[in-house]
């Protein structure tokens, strides 16, 4: 089995980097000040649900049916009770979410339930944990989810396949989750109906995927600022549109931060003299719009962050409250050492909100790339190379094939941009009858993100390309330093032949490389 030197704690707020790695096989730790929250969150569920002290009281899921029917009693038995809660949601379709979201939706249920808010088992939390050491992946299928209750239907396709039900992946391979526990070692969970509300009744996998999305258009963000300035410095633009004055008194601060960035990346630019007084949008208005895209990523940020240092359940346990007794007989009881409250936790509408945006984001930084591209295959536009940056045109084609593919990147994604979390359909007898749709906000951002980092590997491949058909060498050192990166990974395009592979590779060292000197501001 594979191990990993990697270590992320349940105690603290997980990052971005934490989901990252959760794809692979890590060590999770759950301290000894979590077991203990986690205990005494135990306890106080089971003295409200038994009635330590006084009478029992109402839980919702414990002592209930669930969703629409909450006004009716849940099954007696404490096991029959989480069969009752997973069963009815084996209503999923469509292919299986990709592992990394599907792991970092479990390492986020864990850090939420760790939090000692839920009413779970330690154990429950700790054997979630010790599955993050293995290459075990619950099969869990993309539709289904509506984010209003949590992301319901696919936390509990996860959840049945740690108790050996569905399907899982071990090893990449995808087979019975029961024959996936025992090749990775692991034992099925056994699970009471808190246990299994808790474990689904959180907004995990759209927390994830909007992360992991935000993390790669960070990526692509970056790249494609400094994709920019190796493009206006192969054309041998004046870098004046990035003067400190001029975005200064634009009054944004993206601008000014991203306008310093491409400053550094484009230090010691010598322009070439021949170029237009103005230049296109596509290079003139870079830092406007690059800038206004760092603004809208840095509230992405904020909500991300939130959300993955949040707890999302319902009911919360809070001991050593003093307790309210009922509220307006939705499911506040307490008692002289804590509370039992009912809410919304659940909801995810700050994290539809964030991935609309993140949507909105990656679309224009689409569009940026794909102008550019355009530009620098134009040989009325890009100082006098040939068109396509082929060798030979019409013997060759250079680039022709690429920027057709990114045409359609940018439709695709233009299609998928619609926002997601104004799309509220009433569900469950008017029960949930204003939903969020985070989830399908959040998936569709990871798809548009990595379309997104194939149009900056296209626009990479054509300035590697521009430089072999007659561009003059970069005269910033930060863009020569860019530029031999490309050149080392990508051989120049002569004769024609196949470009995905080179796309997909460029794609791959610029969103996950540092492409930006580390000195840069």
């Amino acid at each position: 089995m594979l191990t990993t030197k990697d270590t992320v704690s349940l105690t603290g707020p997980l990052d971005r980097a934490d989901l990252r790695r959760a794809a692979t096989p890590l060590t999770v730790t759950v301290d000894d000040a979590a077991r203990a929250r986690i205990d005494r969150g135990r306890e106080l569920f089971h003295g409200l649900r038994h009635g330590d002290g006084g009478g029992a009281r109402h839980i919702y899921g414990a002592t209930t049916g669930f969703g629409a029917l909450v006004g009716y009693a849940g099954r007696a038995d404490e096991a029959d009770q989480c069969d009752n809660t997973l069963a009815h949601l084996g209503a999923g379709q469509g292919p299986d979410l990709p592992h990394e979201i599907a792991r970092g939706a479990l390492l986020l249920r864990a850090r939420s339930l760790a939090q000692g808010f839920s009413g779970v088992s330690a154990e429950v939390v700790e054997r979630i944990a010790a599955m993050f050491a293995t290459t075990f992946v619950p099969a869990v299928p993309r539709y289904g989810s509506v984010g209003a209750s949590g992301d319901l239907i696919p936390l509990a396709y996860a959840t049945q396949a740690l108790r050996g039900r569905g399907h899982a992946y071990v090893d990449g391979r995808r087979m019975a989750a029961a024959d996936a526990l025992a090749a990775a070692g692991l034992r099925p969970l056994a699970l009471d109906g808190r246990d299994a509300l808790a474990l689904v009744n959180g907004t995990s996998v759209t927390t994830a995927a909007t992360a992991l999305a935000l993390d790669s258009v960070r990526g692509a963000h970056r790249a494609l600022t400094a994709l920019t300035c190796l493009l206006a410095d192969l054309l041998g633009c004046d870098p004046a549109f990035l003067d400190e004055d001029l975005l200064r008194a634009y009054g944004h601060p993206g601008a000014v931060a991203v306008g310093a960035r491409m400053r550094h990346t484009l230090d010691g630019t010598v322009p070439s003299g021949t170029r237009p007084l103005q230049e296109p949008y596509s290079i003139r208005c870079a830092p406007q719009l690059l800038g206004a895209a760092e603004d809208a990523l840095g509230y992405v940020d904020g909500v991300v962050a939130a959300d993955l240092g949040g707890v999302s359940d319902n009911p919360l346990f809070f001991p050593g409250g003093t307790g309210t007794g009922g509220t307006g007989g939705t499911g506040t009881g307490g008692t002289g050492t804590g509370k039992v409250v009912h809410g919304g936790n659940f909801f995810g509408q700050p994290a539809a909100f964030a991935a609309d945006l993140l949507a909105s984001v990656t679309a224009q930084l689409g569009n940026l790339a794909e102008r550019q591209l355009d530009l620098l295959v134009d040989p009325a536009r890009n100082g006098g190379l040939p068109p396509m940056l082929a060798v030979e045109p019409g013997a060759q084609h250079g680039l022709q094939g690429v920027q057709l593919a990114t045409t359609a990147f940018v439709a695709e994604i233009r299609r998928a941009a619609t926002p997601a979390g104004m799309q509220s359909l009433p569900t469950n007898l008017h029960n949930q009858d204003v939903v969020p749709f985070g989830t399908q906000a959040a998936l569709r951002s990871y798809d548009m993100a990595e379309l997104l980092g194939l149009l900056c590997g296209s626009l990479a491949l054509g300035l590697r390309q521009a430089v072999h058909v007659g561009a003059r060498r970069p005269t910033a050192p930060g863009c020569g330093e860019l530029l031999d990166a490309l050149a080392g990974l990508i051989d120049p395009v002569e004769p024609d032949r196949p470009l995905d592979a080179d796309v997909r590779a460029a794609a791959r060292l610029l969103v996950t490389g540092d492409l930006i000197r580390p000195d840069a501001p």
